[in-house]
């Protein structure tokens, strides 16, 4: 148990890691066509769509990665508490 338990708190750590990495990424205007960009929209695009169609942007801001960021925190204390 405790290795799954490392293993979804690693992966959930990486993921939170790279949403951050994203948001960064759409204030400073990162090439869509770049090869890394692509590979971070991939991986976090299916967790932030679901939010983005609940929580409209404001003001030209996109706030819908606010509550992935939690959650992924809270999945990655909770499975670091189970290891």
């Amino acid at each position: 148990m405790s290795f799954v338990a490392t293993f979804f708190s690693i992966l959930f750590q990486i993921l939170w890691i790279a949403i951050l990495i994203r948001i960064i990424l759409s204030f400073v205007g990162m090439n869509p066509y770049n090869q890394f960009y692509a590979m971070l929209h991939q991986v976090t695009e299916p967790i932030l769509a679901p939010f983005r169609r609940i929580i409209p942007p404001v003001g030209g801001l996109d706030f819908s990665p606010i509550i992935p960021l939690i959650l992924l925190q809270f999945a990655a204390q909770y499975a670091g508490s189970l290891a």
